[in-house]
């Protein structure tokens, strides 16, 4: 895939992981039975406790959970694995040509370049495998809220 497709590609998936995530708001209750202003508040306390003991899932923690690292890619060693089968596979076709030690070079350089790659794409992975588990986690959590503000008589949209 060339990087003209692939550019677009992402920026579309990372338009609609942030347009997820901000579907993914805490459920609004409205008081169904009179409720004053003083019970609905009790209410979501005991809701929020309620959820967070049945689900193990503290919605705290996960929205101030550290996002992935978004540094260089320089991770899991795929720069140097590049580089070994790059001056392995050109030494091969440098040794054909009659000189192996600069095809062994050119290939490193080549395969550094395409251990970068394989780097910079396993930690868009990572990010974009974080930010599914985060919004599962919160999706998860907003239904038990949500069933146990239903049962004290709320409406919930």
């Amino acid at each position: 895939m060339s990087r003209s497709i692939i550019r677009p590609v992402l920026l579309l998936a990372t338009a609609g992981i942030a347009l997820g995530a901000m579907a993914q708001s805490k459920p609004i209750a409205y008081p169904a039975k009179g409720q004053s202003a003083a019970q609905q508040q009790q209410d979501d306390g005991y809701c929020y406790s309620w959820a967070k003991s049945n689900t193990g899932i503290d919605p705290a923690a996960v929205s101030s959970a550290p996002p992935p690292p978004s540094g260089p890619a320089v991770g899991g060693g795929e720069r140097v694995g590049g580089a070994a089968r790059g001056a392995a596979g050109g030494a091969v076709i440098g040794a054909i040509t009659g000189d192996a030690g600069k095809g062994a070079a050119v290939g490193a350089a080549a395969g550094t370049m395409v251990g970068g790659s394989r780097a910079r794409q396993n930690q868009r992975n990572a990010q974009a495998n974080a930010q599914a588990n985060t919004q599962g986690a919160m999706s998860t959590y907003y239904r038990a809220y949500s069933a146990c503000m239903e049962g004290r008589g709320y409406s919930i949209k």
